[in-house]
C-alpha cells in the first residue's frame, strides 16, 4: 500500500491578503464554505506540538481487547518471520535507554516521564468553573461550554457566561490539535514497534502522524469510507465496504480479506484470529497462517438481524453489539453463540470488558455492568444512566491505579467516571460527536471527532483529596 507524503501549503489566499489570525474557517472543515476569496484559511495549520508515543501505555490501560492484547500482538509479530524464528524483544530499561538516546526526546528522567513543558498547548487560555486559568474570576452558568467558543468566535470574552474551556475538571489539558480530516475519525492506532499515529476517517483517507513532530507524514488513500482501523503487533487492519485491508508496517506485506458483505463497522483480534463485524449483520473471522504469511478465512458467525458496530474480547468470550439492539456472547473455542442479551432498548455503540464485568453502552443513554452469575448466564448488576446517547467507551486506569471509564456522549463531549462508583471527574468538550477514543504514554489521552480533528490530551495526577476505592 503506497504512502503519499503530505505537503503543506502557504498561508495566503488568491489575492494575497494574508488569513485572519491565522485561523482555519469552520464552514471550509466541514466541506460548507461558499465564499471565495474567504478570510480563513482553506487548509490545515502546521503543527509545532512535540511528543513522542510508545506501548508502555499497555500497563495503564484496559481496551476493549484486554486479554487478547499481548497474545495477539506476539501471535501477529511472528506472522511475518520464518517458522523457528524469534522475535526481537528489548527489556524496559534497553527500551528507555534507546528512547533516551533519540534527537528530541521528551523524556524528563530515566523512569520515562514525559516532560509536558516541552509541548506546546494548542488551545488559548480556559477558564471553567467560578475561576480561570489566568486568575479572573467569572459566573459560570451551569456547566454548558460556549459553542462560540468552541469554534473560536465568542465576542462575548471574559463577560461570557458559559464556559470558555475543552474541559470541565481537573487533571486534563488539551495539548494539541491535529488536523487533516475532512470527516468524521473511524480509527485511532498505535502500532506495536512504530513510532508513528495511524488515524482513519470516513473521507477515506489514513493520515500518518509523526509522534515526534506531530506533522502528518504520509497519507494512505483506501479509495473509499473506512468504518474501523485497529491494529495488532505490526499489523495495521483497516475495515472498508465488502473488504478488510491488512499490511505489515515492518515488511510492508499488503494483504485484502474478502467475504464481508456491506461497510465494516468493528474489528478484534484474538490470539492469531482476526474478528470483523459487517452490514450485513455477520461476523467474518480470518486465521492467521504463520507459515504462508497470510490470513486464512475460518468461519461466519450469524445470528445477529442488524450491523454489527462493536466488538470485544475478554474471558475466552467475544462479545458482539448490533443495531439490533443486543448483545450476542460467543465461544471462542467453540464459535458457537452462547448467550443472547436483549437488555439494551437501542444501538450497542460499544463493549469493553473490565476484569469479570462486561461494559455497554447504546443510543437509549444507559452504560449496563453485566456479570456472570453461578449459573453462567450474564445479568445487569448496575445501569448508569445518561442525558444522551452514549457512542464509545474506554477504559484506563488513572496515576493512582483507579480505573476510569471514558464515555463519548452525542452532545458533544466524553465524560470520565471513576469506577465501580461511576463517581464523575471531569468532562472534555469537542467540536462534535467524538468518535473515537485512544490511550497514549505518560497519560496522552487521543479523541477524534465528528469533524476530523484528532485532540491530543494531557493526563495528570489527580488531587490528592480524591477518595480511595
Amino acid at each position: 500500500m503506497d504512502i503519499k507524503p503530505s505537503r503543506l501549503v502557504g498561508d495566503k489566499n488568491e489575492r494575497g491578503r494574508r488569513h485572519v489570525n491565522n485561523m482555519v474557517c469552520s464552514y471550509w472543515l466541514r466541506g460548507r464554505c461558499n465564499r471565495n476569496p474567504c478570510r480563513f484559511l482553506h487548509q490545515e495549520l502546521p503543527q509545532n506540538t512535540h511528543y513522542q508515543i510508545s506501548n508502555q501505555f499497555r500497563k495503564n490501560c484496559w481496551q476493549r481487547n484486554p486479554d487478547s492484547d499481548s497474545k495477539s500482538a506476539s501471535s501477529l509479530t511472528s506472522l511475518d518471520r520464518p517458522s523457528g524464528s524469534t522475535t526481537p524483544k528489548r527489556s524496559s530499561a534497553s527500551n528507555q535507554s534507546h528512547r533516551n538516546h533519540r534527537e528530541g526526546t521528551l523524556y524528563s528522567d530515566q523512569k520515562g516521564e514525559w516532560d509536558s513543558t516541552n509541548l506546546r498547548c494548542s488551545s488559548s487560555p480556559t477558564r471553567a468553573g467560578s475561576s480561570s486559568g489566568n486568575g479572573i474570576t467569572q459566573n459560570v452558568i451551569g456547566e454548558r461550554v460556549c459553542k462560540y467558543w468552541l469554534h473560536g468566535n465568542c465576542v462575548e470574552a471574559d463577560k461570557c457566561r458559559y464556559l470558555h474551556s475543552w474541559f470541565k475538571g481537573h487533571g486534563v489539558f488539551k495539548l494539541a490539535e491535529l488536523n487533516g480530516h475532512i470527516k468524521a475519525i473511524s480509527g485511532i492506532v498505535l502500532p506495536s514497534g512504530s513510532e508513528k499515529l495511524y488515524t482513519a476517517s470516513r473521507d477515506g483517507y489514513i493520515r500518518v502522524w509523526d509522534c515526534h513532530t506531530g506533522q502528518c507524514d504520509g497519507v494512505v488513500n483506501l479509495g473509499g469510507e473506512i468504518g474501523s482501523l485497529i491494529s495488532a503487533g505490526p499489523w495495521v487492519f483497516a475495515g472498508i465496504k465488502d473488504v478488510v485491508k491488512a499490511w505489515n508496517i515492518e515488511s510492508c506485506a499488503d494483504v485484502s480479506l474478502d467475504g464481508p458483505v456491506g461497510q465494516i463497522y468493528a474489528m478484534v483480534v484474538n490470539n492469531d484470529m482476526l474478528f470483523a463485524g459487517a452490514q450485513n449483520g455477520t461476523i467474518h473471522a480470518w486465521k492467521a497462517n504463520k507459515e504462508t504469511n497470510a490470513f486464512k478465512p475460518a468461519t461466519t458467525l450469524e445470528g445477529h438481524n442488524g450491523a454489527v458496530v462493536s466488538l470485544t474480547v475478554g474471558g475466552g468470550r467475544l462479545y458482539s453489539g448490533s443495531m439490533d439492539n443486543t448483545i450476542r456472547v460467543w465461544d471462542l473455542d467453540t464459535l458457537q453463540c452462547i448467550h443472547a442479551l436483549k437488555e439494551h432498548a437501542s444501538v450497542v455503540m460499544s463493549l469493553v470488558c473490565w476484569g469479570p464485568y462486561l461494559i455497554s453502552c447504546s443510543l437509549d443513554q444507559t452504560i449496563k455492568v453485566w456479570f456472570a452469575t453461578e449459573a453462567g448466564n450474564l445479568e445487569v448488576t448496575h445501569t448508569h444512566n445518561e442525558e444522551h446517547g452514549v457512542l464509545s467507551l474506554f477504559g484506563m486506569n488513572n496515576s493512582e491505579g483507579k480505573p476510569i471509564l471514558l464515555c463519548s456522549c452525542n452532545d458533544n463531549s466524553v465524560r470520565l467516571y471513576e469506577l465501580p462508583s461511576f463517581t464523575e471527574k471531569g468532562s472534555i468538550f469537542a467540536k462534535e460527536e467524538v468518535r473515537e477514543i485512544q490511550i497514549g504514554p505518560g497519560g496522552l489521552v487521543f479523541t477524534g471527532d465528528g469533524t476530523g480533528q484528532v485532540d491530543v490530551w494531557k493526563w495528570q495526577a489527580e488531587p490528592t483529596s480524591l477518595t480511595s476505592e
